[in-house]
This record gives structure tokens, C-alpha cells and sequence, in this order.
């Protein structure tokens, strides 16, 4: 597996090795030991997966405030995404900056995003599989969120009109934002 860095520090794009033969494909999706290997010492504790009918499912921007902060690994089983994170911690250099990657079954790479980044991503294609590992665990009273479409963002979604749920619709601009 390669780990290849990003503009931001701790977050990092993995690229697995895949294995292809007559039958299909083989990869590790994770490896702690490598992981570590990079200087990365996550404990994750639960993995979530999530599936998306339609293209133009957007789902974010969220966060969870701490101590229930979470770092996530983010990858796509099936389909496509365009994934974006936001740096939230206040005092950091890049705060309000966002990164966007396309994570897809194709190209099977994945996003490691640690605490202080709010998460979001939109579908390219119908059904949709996007699944990611947390190293702590969803608690509603601490979760929060950012309007996908905050001027101030400047996120070149995929789409003008995202299919939302009815909470995000409702999330707050990042000027508003609870602290992170």
C-alpha cells in the first residue's frame, strides 16, 4: 500500500496494492502494521457503510465535536464519490481550506481524515457503497455538521441540486459552526 500525503497535515490518500488475475481482483484494504510503519496509530473501533440509490447523494459535511472527535478511513466498494473534508480546528493555518478527492471501486483509494475535518461526499453513479472505519464511536449528541453549499467554501460539487437529508439541509454556514 502506497501513503501518499496531502496538503493538509495527518490527512493521507492510501492507494492498496491490487492483485488481478482470471478470477477478479485481491487487496488489503487495511494493515495496521503498515499504517504504523508511516508514522499513522489509529485504533479504530467501528466501521460504517453506507449505501446511496441515486447519483447526487450528498451526505455532509459532518463532525462530531469532542471528545467523541472522530478520525475516519474512507473508501468506495462499489461506485464512485466525490469526497471532500474541511479543516475545522480554529487555530490551524489551513482552517476553512478544503480538499476533494474522487474515490471509487476503479482507482480504490482511500482517504484517512483525522479529527478536525468535517466530512462529506457526493455519488457519481447509482448504488453507491461507501464504507469507513472510525476510531470512536457515533454519539448524536455530539454530532454536528456544515452546509454543503457554504459560500465561503467554495466546493465545486458535482451537482447544483444534491439530494439531502432532511438534517442536512439544515446545517449551519462554517462561520456559525460549534468548535471542533
Amino acid at each position: 500500500m502506497k501513503v501518499k500525503e496531502t496538503i493538509f497535515e495527518g490527512v493521507f490518500i492510501l492507494e492498496p496494492h491490487v492483485f488481478h488475475d482470471n478470477r477478479g481482483f485481491f487487496m488489503e484494504s487495511y494493515n495496521k502494521k503498515l499504517l504504523e510503519e508511516n508514522g499513522i496509530n489509529i485504533d479504530f473501533v467501528q466501521d460504517n457503510h453506507s449505501f446511496s440509490k441515486d447519483a447526487g447523494v450528498l451526505r455532509g459535511l459532518h463532525y462530531q465535536l469532542k471528545p467523541k472527535a472522530q478520525t475516519k478511513l474512507v473508501r468506495v466498494g462499489m461506485g464512485a464519490i466525490f469526497d471532500v473534508i474541511v479543516d475545522i480546528r480554529k487555530n490551524s493555518k489551513t482552517f476553512g481550506k478544503c480538499f476533494s478527492i474522487i474515490l471509487s471501486e476503479e482507482n480504490k483509494r482511500q482517504l484517512l481524515i483525522p479529527k478536525g475535518f468535517a466530512h462529506g461526499f457526493c455519488t457519481l453513479v447509482p448504488n453507491t457503497i461507501v464504507m469507513y472505519k472510525v476510531d470512536n464511536y457515533y454519539d448524536p449528541k455530539y454530532d454536528r455538521g456544515i452546509r454543503w453549499d457554504d459560500p465561503d467554501l467554495g466546493i465545486d460539487w458535482p451537482v447544483s441540486i444534491p439530494i439531502l437529508s432532511e438534517k442536512d439541509k439544515k446545517l449551519p454556514f462554517l462561520k456559525n459552526i460549534d468548535e471542533s
